[in-house]
Parts: structure tokens; C-alpha cells; sequence
């Protein structure tokens, strides 16, 4: 049987190191993967809070450690490496969360094990909602976040009894301007889906190549995206029920498969 997206070209509007688990996902259903980066994250103009954070965290400060973006642990293992240590070693001892599969396994990859990711969605307030209880006299918490972070998880926290320090770990600032052939094949409707992966590629996907022209199929890798979307007037065909670049690409093929049933019936 014939994939939905064969031949289709998807823009993956995402800054990608070695290869991304959505381009061979795209591949395997046919399609091809327009890797643009729309926004790029860096570390922060001042690094001392960070690297005071990291410091007292590998001398067993903290009961946990969270993290909800991927985006987080280059910076924090540059950082790690900087004072002559790894990520690994700076959470040994303390109980590791994140929140949902994608940033699990960016934490798997440079060593560190993962004790807490909440059942799906994979949001913040999942993550507060399956967090346990405080117990002893162990109760700060470290997150360290990108600066456009909401204050979902802290504020949660601090609710539920814990003492949470957030510190910036990385900034996300637009990338540079798709090349001319991007813009003009995104207008032109021959590219005919975008994977939404968080909320500033969504703002950045209007800023850079404007509102996609009709037929253009937009999927959403959860909630908190799709939310964003919809505030800024982007027409969703889906939202992931798995917050993973494979669970995009799915949804994705889902939708085009739905899609193109209800042209058939119209015809």
C-alpha cells in the first residue's frame, strides 16, 4: 500500500545535529525532510548563574533535577565539560525527570539516567501532576530553562511544597532567513506540510515564511504548541499523541491519509 506522503517534501522547521529522527521517519513514508531552522538556541550572555547551579548540583545540593526541552543539555554539558566533569557525573545522586520522551532521550544519549517523565501529554503540568510528594529535608529542586520558559513548572512545584531553582540554561533567538528557494516552495504549496515542534518555531514559522497557502497540512507535537498555533491563526490538521519526532511524523500521516479520503469523497 501506497504511504500518504509519498513524494512529499515536509519542512522540519527545527535546528538539527547529525541526523533527526523525523527525517528518517519522513523517509521511511515516502517522504523528504526540508530541514530549516527557524530558530537557534545559545547560552546565556552571562554564564555564572549556570555554572554556580552545575556546581552545587555535582556537590549534592539538589533531590532533583528536571528539564523540559532537549534544547537544554548541550549547553549544560558544554558547561559540564567547562569545569571538568560530564552531565552524568553532576546528576549521579540525584533523581533525574523530564518532561516527556524527546528530552528523556537528548538526557539518555549524554549518559544521564531519566527516574520521572509523565504519562502523555508530555507537558508541564503533567510533569507537576506526577511529581511525588516532598519527604526529609531534601527539597530543592533544580530547572534549568530556556529564558522564554512559562512558569508552569516552578510555580507548581513551589505549590506542591518543593523549592525550586531556575536558571536560564539557554536563550532561543530566530535563525537566519530561509534560503529564497525554501520561501518560494513554501508559497507555492510545494511543500505541503510543516511538523510544529515547539511554541517559538511556531511564531518563527509566521514571522519568516508567513501563514502557509491552503492545502499545506500543519501538525502540532503537543498541546502546548498546538495552543500557540491556534492563538496565531495557523490551521492545525493535528497534534501528536506522542511527543516524539516519530510520533509527528505519524500524526502527520494520519491527517494526510484523512485528507486525502475527504477529497475523494468530494470528487
Amino acid at each position: 500500500m501506497t504511504s500518504p506522503l509519498a513524494g512529499w517534501r515536509v519542512l522540519v522547521p527545527r535546528p538539527v545535529a547529525g541526523t533527526s529522527p523525523a527525517v528518517v521517519a519522513l523517509a521511511a513514508a515516502g517522504a523528504s525532510a526540508e530541514v530549516v531552522p527557524l530558530i537557534a538556541t545559545v547560552p546565556p550572555e552571562d554564564l555564572g548563574p549556570l555554572d554556580d547551579v552545575l556546581l552545587a548540583l555535582g556537590a549534592g545540593w539538589y533531590r532533583w533535577f528536571v528539564l523540559t526541552s532537549a534544547a537544554a543539555v548541550p549547553v549544560l554539558a558544554a558547561r559540564a565539560a567547562a569545569a571538568g566533569r560530564t552531565l552524568a557525573d553532576l546528576t549521579a545522586e540525584v533523581s533525574v525527570a523530564a518532561v516527556g520522551p524527546g528530552t528523556a532521550r537528548a538526557l539518555r544519549d549524554a549518559g544521564v539516567e531519566v527516574d520521572l517523565t509523565p504519562p502523555a501529554p508530555s507537558t508541564a503540568q503533567s510533569l507537576v501532576a506526577a511529581w511525588p510528594a516532598p519527604r526529609g529535608e531534601r527539597t530543592r529542586v533544580l530547572f534549568p530553562r530556556g529564558d522564554l520558559a512559562a512558569p508552569t513548572l516552578t510555580d507548581g512545584l513551589r505549590t506542591r511544597g518543593w523549592q525550586v531553582d531556575d536558571v536560564v540554561a539557554y536563550r532561543t533567538v530566530p535563525a537566519d532567513p530561509p534560503p529564497a528557494e525554501v520561501r518560494e516552495a513554501w508559497a507555492g504549496g510545494d511543500i505541503r506540510a510543516a511538523l510544529l515542534t515547539s511554541t517559538s518555531t511556531v511564531r518563527e514559522l509566521v514571522a519568516q515564511l508567513g501563514a502557509p497557502p491552503s492545502g499545506t497540512l500543519l501538525v502540532a507535537i503537543g498541546p502546548t504548541t498546538a495552543a500557540e498555533a491556534h492563538r496565531v491563526g495557523l490551521p492545525l490538521a493535528a497534534t501528536a499523541t506522542t511527543q516524539t519526532m516519530t510520533g509527528l511524523v505519524e500524526a502527520l500521516s494520519q491527517a494526510a491519509a484523512h485528507a486525502a479520503a475527504h477529497a475523494a469523497e468530494e470528487r
